[in-house]
C-alpha cells in the first residue's frame, strides 16, 4: 500500500499520453528506487522548464524563450515556411532534420465536429507572415486525416493571391496517421516528394 502522495504521483503520471496506470507506477517505483540519479533531475529539469516556458509570438512552437529555438536558427532557409496543425508535428519534422527551413502552428485544425473555425487557428499570422514577404514555397503539412486535408485546402485558398510556391507533404504517409507517431524514414520520404497543390 503506497502513501497518498505516492498515489498521487501514479495517478498524475498515468495522465500523461502512452502511460496508463501500471506503467505510471512502473514509472513512480523506478524514480524511488534511484531518487538521486533519476528523480532529482528530473524534478530540476521540470521546474526549470515550468518557470521559463513560453510560447513564441513568430511560429507558435513551445520553447523556454521567445523567439523560439527554430526562429533564431540562423542556418534555416526563410524563404521556406512549413505549417504544421501541432508543435509535436513541428518536433517530428524537426527531429528528422531534413526540412531546411522554418516553421509554423496552427495550433490544431479546423473541425465542424468540434467547433474548430479559422479564427481558432492561428491563419491569421500566417498570413501576416505570408504577406511580409521574403517567403517563396509554403509546405502544408497536415496530418493525412479529413480535417488535416480541410485546413490545407482552406489555407491554400487563403493564401493563393500570394506569390509563393505552395507544395504540400506526399500522400505516402498513413490516412488517418498523426506525423508523431511516424519514423524518420517515412517523414523523409514524404518531404522528399512533396508536390505543388492544384
Amino acid at each position: 500500500m503506497a502513501s497518498q502522495e505516492i498515489e498521487a504521483l501514479v495517478q498524475a503520471l498515468s495522465r500523461l499520453p502512452g502511460l496508463g496506470p501500471r506503467s505510471a507506477r512502473r514509472a513512480v517505483l523506478h524514480l524511488l528506487k534511484r531518487r538521486e540519479v533519476a528523480m532529482a533531475p528530473l524534478l530540476r529539469a521540470l521546474e526549470a522548464v515550468n518557470e521559463s516556458l513560453t510560447t513564441c509570438s513568430i511560429c507558435g512552437n513551445v520553447d523556454t524563450a521567445d523567439p523560439c529555438a527554430v526562429c533564431t536558427d540562423m542556418r534555416r532557409d526563410p524563404r521556406m515556411l512549413c505549417v504544421v496543425e501541432e508543435v509535436a508535428d513541428l518536433w517530428a519534422l524537426d527531429r528528422s532534420r531534413l526540412f531546411p527551413g522554418r516553421f509554423h502552428v496552427l495550433g490544431g485544425r479546423l473541425s465542424a465536429l468540434e467547433g474548430i473555425r479559422p479564427e481558432d487557428l492561428a491563419i491569421d499570422s500566417l498570413i501576416r507572415r505570408i504577406a511580409e514577404g521574403g517567403i517563396d514555397e509554403v509546405v502544408l503539412a497536415m496530418n493525412a486525416t479529413l480535417e488535416g486535408q480541410t485546413t490545407a485546402h482552406y489555407i491554400a485558398d487563403r493564401i493563393a493571391q500570394y506569390p509563393v510556391r505552395l507544395t504540400q507533404l506526399a500522400h505516402g504517409l498513413p490516412v488517418g496517421g498523426e506525423l508523431d507517431y511516424l519514423d524518420e524514414g517515412t517523414l523523409a520520404q514524404a518531404l522528399r516528394a512533396r508536390r505543388p497543390i492544384s
